[in-house]
């Protein structure tokens, strides 16, 4: 492996420079993510042994180079002691390149372990902590309205839509099998989230579920959430559980011309998750299954423009959501459960009538140059190459979508309301109707 220039890293995921120029910084970062403060000062002192090692072996070469120069001129025994001493180097250089290449590869490895850095203004704290900042919509009261309201599961049987049974049958358990208007449904929401995306300005895509591990490490997934992916050992390929990885990953390894950007991509793919750690945890239902269908956004911006494209990314969740009839709230993700690669990440939890309360539907992250940094997508601009910036959103979540239009758009006699902008995509059906048995 050739040793990294001097100021740089294979691989880093934060820019080097904050270790040198403002630890207290990262630190702030790790501690607001509930992560090893301590690690800061390890990636310090593997920085510094690895700039000595370049440092050492940049010397040792530029010797051995001019001792060359020196031997080709030499005679007698003062050319078979410029020979020993060439020996001799060229055992050091060898020595200083393993040096080198040792200590990278521990900066690298110290790296990867730590998370972007927190925008200033996230809230901190743990899952709980996120802060509410604004509610749209009014629930509905089922009381006034003189009916129980039934759960997604009792509707979806009523009206045929969702089939448990087989789906476990077939698969095990957490998964599902969409039938008539549940599938009708999906394909409805996957056409009205692709003509909202292209009316926005993105790019349709349909990209491999299957990717690279250099794919799904690069966009953060192989650290803290490495537990929850599926891996095909017999091929090294992993099944993603979102359609980021992807979009992530198309650019990886170029260069792309600043008057390209935004890059603008929206793509539908199927989604996997092995949901460790929910074990005993919405068990009913299709709420939280190891596979469902995603409409996702992803944008590939400068730096300087992250912030307003994330403010944008949730503009358009909440206008899908809107234009769904859904009540919903918006929430500011606390610190620690933004997971490794966000900066900041914006939350939309629908109301669900059943449970009483706000459940995610959808979320967007701002990754500043994370990502990008690690899968080496740059932009050239007026002052040469930069890391740009990648941020995602979720347009539609399809199983969970079709929990909430189902339990919010009920009625008594078991009978689902249509919002008008499903219709068109529906051959203009104004209520899905029960089923006979």
């Amino acid at each position: 492996m050739p040793v990294a220039p001097l100021g740089t890293s294979l691989g880093s995921m934060i820019d080097p420079k904050w270790l040198r120029t403002d630890p207290d910084r990262v630190r702030r970062s790790q501690e607001a993510r509930g992560e090893s403060v301590e690690l800061v000062d390890e990636l310090i002192a593997a920085d510094e042994a690895r700039r000595a090692g370049i440092v050492m072996f940049e010397t040792l070469r530029a010797e051995q180079k001019d001792l060359g120069k020196l031997v080709a001129k030499a005679q007698g025994e003062e050319k078979a002691v410029l020979l020993a001493r060439t020996k001799q180097l060229s055992a050091d250089v060898k020595a200083a390149q393993a040096d080198a290449d040792a200590a990278g590869a521990r900066f690298d490895e110290l790296m990867l372990q730590v998370g972007n850095l927190v925008i200033d203004g996230v809230p901190e704290g743990g899952e709980d902590e996120g802060v509410v900042l604004e509610t749209v919509g009014e629930p509905r009261d089922f009381v006034a309205e003189g009916f129980e309201p039934r759960d997604h599961l009792e509707i979806g049987e009523l009206l045929g839509a969702i089939d448990m049974e087989r789906g476990t049958k077939i698969s095990g358990s957490r998964f599902y099998v969409l039938t008539g208007a549940g599938a009708q449904l999906e394909m409805a929401l996957l056409n009205l989230a692709m003509a909202k995306a292209a009316e926005w300005g993105f790019t349709p895509m349909i990209p491999p579920a299957l990717v690279k591990p250099s794919a799904m490490e690069g966009t953060g997934f192989l650290g803290q959430a490495a537990q929850d992916v599926y891996h095909l050992p017999a091929d090294d390929l992993y099944l993603v559980g979102t359609s980021e990885v992807a979009l992530a990953a198309y650019h990886s390894d170029e260069i792309l011309d600043a008057a390209t950007l935004p890059r603008r991509y929206v793509a539908f793919s199927p989604c996997f998750r092995r949901e460790a750690g929910s074990y005993g945890k919405d068990t009913r239902g299709i709420f939280r299954v190891h596979w469902f269908d995603k409409v996702e956004m992803f944008v590939h911006c400068r730096p300087e423009e992250a912030e307003d494209w994330h403010q944008k990314l949730l503009g358009f969740e909440k206008e899908f959501l809107e234009a769904l009839e859904i009540p919903f709230q918006v929430l500011d993700v606390a610190s620690g459960d933004l997971g490794l690669s966000a900066a900041r990440k914006y939350d939309c939890y629908a109301w669900l009538p059943t449970q009483q309360r706000y459940r995610e539907v959808t979320s967007t992250s701002n990754c500043t140059q994370f990502q990008a940094r690690r899968l080496a997508i740059r932009y050239r601009g007026d002052d040469g190459t930069e890391p740009v910036a990648t941020l995602n959103g979720t347009l539609c979540a399809m199983t969970r979508m079709i929990i909430m239009l189902l339990e919010n758009h009920q009625q008594a006699d078991g009978s689902v309301r249509v919002p008008d902008a499903l219709r068109p995509y529906l051959g203009g059906r104004e209520v899905l109707y029960p089923v006979a048995s």
